[in-house]
């Protein structure tokens, strides 16, 4: 029966538009804020864009559109399957959903600083989660980062201006300085060049649409 619940909750997630993209019993690896239980993470996969896009918050002109639609989404897949929805938005205070990503075994800490998932790479995008009363199965990780066997690690040498890499903390400034100028236009129409360098993130199946969304709103904040 728990095994069938995991399942249900995959499919009708992925249903929905979103992926389910890791899971984790708090209480046995002392995940923060929550205690008990089993935690269901959701994020974009290669459904979300065409679910989003045919939404109302995609078209009303209202702030945060993004937010607003997981909000609604898995706010209803919540309440179909009795858990608590939480959201890496809406703070201050913020659902600790890094801790969460971590110690689900799917996500880890690339060589950039960013989170790296070991299915959709550095195109990581957790767009809510579930926080069902009741231990369930679900499949077991292998836990290793894809960053220990990729080849040449591309992302550390992708960004045009060097803000992000292996040797030194995020040079927010030099990003946006980047995004501001002419040249900049190729990652705010396609995304991040770090982050589209992961051999992994072509698994997100990302649109250029989708990623310049991302970024107008990254930019703006």
């Amino acid at each position: 029966m728990a095994a069938t619940l995991y399942t249900d909750i995959l499919e009708q997630a992925e249903a929905s538009g979103l992926i389910v993209m890791g899971a984790l019993h708090p209480g046995r690896v002392a995940a923060k804020a929550l205690q008990g239980g089993t935690l269901i993470l959701l994020g974009a996969g290669k459904g979300f864009w065409p679910a989003f896009s045919a939404a109302s918050e995609s078209r009303d002109g209202q702030r945060d559109p993004v937010d607003r639609w997981s909000r609604r989404v898995a706010g209803t897949l919540a309440k179909r399957f009795d858990a608590q929805a939480h959201f890496p938005f809406g703070g201050p205070p913020y659902a600790p959903f890094i801790d969460w990503a971590q110690k689900s075994g799917r996500a880890f800490t690339s060589p950039t600083g960013m989170l790296v998932h070991d299915t959709v790479g550095l195109m990581i995008s957790y767009r809510g989660a579930l926080h069902l009363a009741t231990e369930i199965a679900f499949p077991a990780v292998t836990g290793q980062s894809p960053c220990q066997t990729c080849a040449g690690q591309p992302c550390t040498t992708a960004c045009p201006v060097g803000a992000l890499g292996a040797a030194q903390s995020y040079d927010l400034a030099a990003c946006h300085d980047y995004l501001d100028s002419a040249a900049g236009a190729d990652c705010m129409a396609r995304g991040c060049a770090a982050r589209r360098a992961c051999p992994l993130s072509a698994g997100a199946g990302r649109s250029d649409a989708q990623s310049a969304l991302h970024m107008r709103s990254f930019h703006r904040h």
